[in-house]
């Protein structure tokens, strides 16, 4: 009875190490597809930018709004949709740690791309800035509000909405306080 019980145990024991953790992205960056032209890659990355290359398996992730299965291989997924111009790509990603989220601006160039981070501190600035500067010199009241139709039109023609805007700055407080 003692060796049942304590094979048993064994097994038990066995079964609750033989789990494996699971795999979360908490850091992603956008890079340029080597592999194709005019396409993107979603590198997970740790704190320190190195890839992670554990990472593998079908991760969900929200880019311009499309929500997309990507398949991630040694930390490196390709989304599959040409880049014709360029413009801003918001990707998004959840998991049980919480949302995390990136706006790049992916500047197209000599057929390369070239993605930029846009920080939501730099997003919130900017028209912060030139509401400051309205407020404090009434002359450039008028050159300020038309910086700030060019800003919005800029964004609006590169793809980034007011919505995808506020989202980006209220995940980016988030991060602030949560993470």
């Amino acid at each position: 009875m003692k060796r049942i019980f304590l094979t048993c145990l064994l097994i038990i024991t066995t079964i609750g190490f033989s789990f494996a953790d699971t795999i979360a992205i908490s850091h992603f960056v956008i890079k340029e597809n080597p592999f194709a032209k005019d396409e993107i890659a979603i590198v997970a990355v740790d704190t320190a930018q190195n890839i992670q290359e554990n990472v593998s398996g079908l991760f969900t992730f929200t880019i311009n709004s499309f929500t997309e299965q990507l398949t991630f291989d040694k930390g490196t997924a390709f989304y599959r949709h040409k880049i014709e111009k360029s413009g801003f790509v918001y990707a998004r990603h959840e998991n049980d740690n919480g949302t995390h989220s990136m706006l790049y601006y992916v500047y197209r160039h000599d057929s390369k791309l070239s993605p930029v981070k846009i920080s939501w501190i730099l997003l919130i600035s900017i028209p912060l800035g030139l509401v400051l500067i309205g407020y404090l010199f009434k002359r450039f009241i008028i050159i300020a509000i038309v910086i700030f139709c060019i800003f919005l039109y800029f964004n609006h023609s590169n793809g980034l909405s007011i919505p995808t805007f506020f989202q980006s700055v209220i995940d980016g407080l988030k991060g602030m306080f949560v993470g």
